[in-house]
This record gives C-alpha cells, structure tokens and sequence, in this order.
C-alpha cells in the first residue's frame, strides 16, 4: 500500500479499492439477546466470542484474513464480519474440539440455550468468487476487506472509478451525479 497518501492516523487520503487474487468467504455471525435479565444464558456468549476471534488470530495458519465486531442495532445485537480464504478452514475451525468454538457450541446445546428464547444466535456465509465484489473506501484507514491479509489497496480511478468498472463492466453510467474527478 502508497503510504504517500497515508495521514498519521492511518486514513488513506484519496479514493481506493481493494483487490485479491483469490476466492474468498464472508461470514457473519452473532448474537441477539432477547431477554436481558437471563445473563446466565447470553453473558457466557458475549464473553467467548471475543476469546474466539483471539485465538484465529493469534494463529496466522487459521485461514481467517480478517474480523470486525459489530453492534447493533441498538444493544441487543453484537456480532463480527468476518473474512476466511476458505469455507474448508471456516468449517475446519467451527469443528475443531482443540479450539474454543467446538466445546461452546456443544455447551449451548447441552446448557438448554438452544431451548430457551433468551438468545438467539445467527450466521451467514457468503462464498465469494475472485473479481466478483467491489468495494470502495474514500478517506478512510483500511476497512473491511481492504485491512485484511493478502489484499491489495489500489486507486479507484480509471477503469476502477465505479462499481460497474470495478466489477470489470464499465460503462460509465454509474458515476456520482455531477462529478468527473479523477484519481
């Protein structure tokens, strides 16, 4: 990545896309809890869910690129936007009864969470082909799959200006009204 475009609090100072050469997985996951007052059935998921996402990425053989936490809406919903080069390590890792997601999933079973209406969990996996996304980021430090491992930040001028022309099928009508800068 240009660091001549960089500001000292890492904001990319210019418009930029991100670029990778391979597939990739997109997976959300999260929690809503529906019953604030049953902490005994949501606090032990709040609490290792972040211990999770230490672990992938204290393991650089994980196959996880990248993880974001999210909240909302309101409080009641947090979860993470995840990046994986592969839906084989996405599994391989939910699987595994070395690491902490394989017990925990088989705890909120056991536990009757899964029963009790007081949480509720959720996820949703996106297998994406190479070339087949687009993504823009104009001012901002690298985000989603632009701070990811692996991926590449590149202007988002010339054939890269819209999402059309990063989606390779430029035709230009995709523009900002009333705009025709160039980057």
């Amino acid at each position: 990545m240009a660091t001549q475009h960089q500001s000292d609090d890492g904001v990319i100072e210019r418009k930029v896309t991100a670029e990778r050469e391979a597939e990739f997985v997109v997976f959300h996951i999260g929690v809503r809890i529906n019953e604030f007052w049953k902490i005994h059935r949501w606090l032990p998921l709040v609490l290792i869910a972040p211990r999770m996402v230490r672990e992938l990425v204290d393991d650089p053989e994980s196959g996880l690129l990248g993880s974001r936490t999210v909240v909302g809406p309101g409080v009641r919903h947090v979860g993470f936007v995840q990046y994986w080069e592969s839906f084989d390590a996405l599994r391989e890792y939910a699987r595994d009864d070395d690491r902490l997601h394989f017990p925990a999933w088989q705890e909120y079973y056991r536990s009757g969470t899964k029963k009790d209406t007081a949480v509720g969990i959720w996820h949703e996996t996106y297998l994406v082909r190479a070339g087949e996304y687009e993504t823009v980021y104009n001012n901002m430090p690298p985000h989603g799959l632009a701070a990811c491992d692996g991926t590449e930040i590149v202007s988002a001028g010339g054939r890269r200006e819209t999402a059309s022309g990063r989606l390779g099928h430029p035709d230009g009508t995709d523009s900002a009204v009333g705009t025709s800068e160039t980057n």
